[in-house]
């Protein structure tokens, strides 16, 4: 059996390379990476049909995409290879929780796999502020999310959703399994002349008790699991 490992950051960033590492020391079946060889980030569940997908295949497990990360995953899942496990995507540098979903290419590439009734996974790390990762916490807590949803079967058609909280060494969040926040974004502008520019704060989203934002932004892993 074969897992395929995607993003939307690009193929080059950290958060894949951290999944990378610690899928090779979780399990014995074939990894393949296959993520875009550019950013990605907000694209949503675009795909290329008008004009050609460049890959760089550099290594016998490595492939760099020029598309976006649904294409990654149809190029991955229908011309590499064949007898996928699981697709997982990330890990996300930035929370993709509630209505994210919806913008976010991180989780289009594994509702991609699951359109082809292939379980996904997609992992975002929430950045309070914009603050940069810990890559060390995100691989210890993504060690221990992966262990708990390897274990759980999925019924065709679902993806998890998995949103890590932005938290300082030496805390211990708990795993929340949740529901997706429905909530808007924050819709704020900034009026420049006969030009509008984008002031929404992220971590001033609207949090409705219970929901994925809600438990990850109260210092917890929120995981969501997402039906078509």
């Amino acid at each position: 059996m074969t897992l395929i490992l995607t993003n939307d950051d690009g193929i080059d960033a950290p958060g894949i390379q951290t999944l990378l590492k610690i899928i090779e020391e979780k399990v014995d079946d074939k990894i393949i990476v296959a993520a875009p060889k550019e950013q990605h980030s907000g694209c949503g569940h675009q795909i290329s049909t008008q004009r050609p997908i460049h890959v760089d295949r550099r290594s016998e497990t490595e492939y760099a995409i020029g598309g976006t990360p649904a294409d990654c995953t149809r190029i991955a899942i229908t011309q590499i290879s064949s007898e996928i496990q699981w697709v997982l995507s990330g890990i996300n540098a930035g929370g993709n929780m509630g209505v994210d979903a919806y913008i976010s290419g991180t989780v289009a590439a594994v509702r991609e796999a699951a359109f082809h009734r292939i379980p996904g996974i997609a992992i975002s790390q929430y950045r309070n502020g914009g603050k940069p990762p810990n890559w060390e916490l995100a691989k210890c807590w993504t060690e221990i999310v992966l262990d708990e949803l390897f274990s759980r079967p999925i019924e065709p058609g679902a993806f998890w959703n998995v949103n890590l909280p932005y938290l300082e060494p030496g805390a211990n969040p708990e795993i929340v399994f949740c529901n997706p926040s429905t909530d808007p974004l924050p819709v704020k502008y900034r009026l420049e002349g006969e030009e509008f520019y984008y002031i929404g704060k992220y971590e001033m989203r609207d949090r409705s008790p219970g929901t994925d934002v809600d438990t990850c932004l109260s210092g917890n892993i929120a995981i969501t699991k997402i039906q078509l």
